[in-house]
């Protein structure tokens, strides 16, 4: 019990001073819950595909139609149950900013924010449409759309991050925020939801890609895995404060195929209808149509005698 006592007021101890070092930054203010956006995930997603991520069994013929009434009734119940429960976490993350906002929030602000959000959700289930089509003409080992949706990881990247980007245009932030790292616990993939992406987006395997806040995404791009499309540290970062913001990811144009590996940084722009290789490192602009790759790797004779080092000089004269 003695290390018990002394384990908490170590901790106790170390509270304090982490509230004494950021005496204005919100102590005591409620947070959105990690756990309760989990569960508005789960609702969601199966409001927007009731049979595949749902579970949702249709009456009548043995292709479920003439049920459309009993599948309503389903998504509604679900979406209510998801809108009541994303309300309340939009309400904390309100209330964890109003310590540092100039004026009170609006009553009823973060219904506001959810009523916007409900309205998107057709547009919201189009674009995962798209991916998934995308995913399945892209990929040949891939046998349905339905396997996509529900075994992908890129499928899964993308019904979180077409969620999140909606909520982090409305203004919640936070709650956006923690729905993607939900994504990323789950598949590697680390979308930010600031991060605008267009219709008809593929990523192959996924592990390990990032894609910055300010990103942009045209449509038909395909990533493969551990592609980064991340930031350069400015000229003068160190002036820059926690809370500046500037556009300082790349730009991917329409019909952009990354394969695995590639590293991206800065504002920069790739150009329509190109390919960048595997492992290719990039800080400049390519124009559209390129094919910008790493020399091919060299095969090493071992009955020539050369080293390694000699072989190299002689593949460079």
């Amino acid at each position: 019990m003695s290390a018990i006592f002394t384990a908490v007021e170590a901790l106790y101890a170390a509270r304090l001073a982490a509230r004494d070092a950021r005496p204005n930054l919100l102590n005591g203010r409620r947070f959105p819950s990690r756990h309760a956006l989990a569960a508005v995930i789960d609702d969601l997603s199966a409001a927007i595909y009731p049979r595949r991520l749902g579970g949702y069994r249709p009456n009548g013929n043995a292709d479920g139609s003439g049920d459309a009434e009993g599948e309503n009734d389903f998504v509604a119940a679900r979406l209510e149950r998801a809108l009541i429960a994303l309300t309340a976490e939009v309400e904390s993350e309100l209330d964890y900013w109003q310590g540092e906002a100039d004026a009170a929030f609006e009553p009823g602000h973060a219904r506001t924010i959810v009523d916007l959000f409900a309205t998107t959700l057709g547009d919201i289930r189009r674009l995962i449409d798209s991916d998934v089509e995308a995913a399945f003409l892209g990929d040949p080992a891939a046998r349905s759309v339905d396997e996509i949706l529900i075994c992908y990881p890129g499928a899964v990247a993308s019904l979180h991050h077409r969620i999140a980007h909606q909520l982090h245009t409305l203004g919640a932030a936070i709650v956006a925020r923690i729905i993607s790292e939900l994504a990323n616990e789950r598949t590697g993939i680390d979308i930010h939801p600031g991060a605008t992406i267009g219709a008809s987006f593929f990523i192959d395997h996924g592990t390990g890609v990032v894609i910055g806040e300010t990103a942009i995404i045209g449509e038909r791009v395909r990533l493969y895995q551990h592609v980064t499309l991340g930031a350069r540290s400015p000229l003068g970062a160190a002036q820059l404060t926690v809370r500046d913001r500037h556009a300082r990811h790349p730009i991917v144009e329409d019909d952009v195929v990354i394969y695995a590996g590639a590293t991206i940084l800065g504002r920069v722009v790739i150009g329509r209808g190109s390919t960048i290789g595997g492992n290719v490192w990039l800080l400049s602009d390519v124009p559209a149509k390129s094919v910008v790759v790493q020399p091919e790797a060299l095969t090493l004779d071992p009955r020539a005698g050369l080293s390694l080092r000699e072989t190299l000089l002689r593949a460079a004269s």
